[in-house]
């Protein structure tokens, strides 16, 4: 069996209509570092849409690894108690508790305010 070329094919780009696009300078971008948790500006909205009628909790704002999002997730699950995921930069809980994720990221450090209705 032949060797695939690392290149292109690779990159998930398929095709570019831009002149000028440099396949190569997309393969070396590297992820941001995460901020302090003062630095950090997140706000909890309360969501309802597009869940099938059920509340979520949606913490935006963060800016980081994923690594990072995935493990202050972890601690506002347990915390609050509730499932949740953590994706893109959003961390998503089951049910209204904003009240007791403002406490935990406050109690961490973090600049966190209710934002939304």
């Amino acid at each position: 069996m032949a060797k695939r070329n690392k290149g292109k094919e690779e990159s998930g780009f398929v095709y570019s209509t831009n002149n000028d696009f440099d396949y190569d300078a997309h393969e070396n971008q590297e992820e941001e570092e995460t901020l302090e948790p003062g630095a950090q500006d997140l706000r909890i909205w309360l969501d309802r849409k597009s869940r099938a009628g059920k509340t979520a909790t949606v913490i935006k704002g963060f800016i980081g690894l994923e690594d990072d999002l995935k493990d202050l997730a972890k601690g506002l699950k347990t915390t609050c108690s509730v499932g949740g995921n953590a994706k893109n930069g959003e961390i998503i809980l089951q049910g209204d508790v904003r009240d007791k994720a403002l406490a935990y990221l406050s109690e961490k450090g973090y600049s966190a305010k209710k934002a939304g209705g």
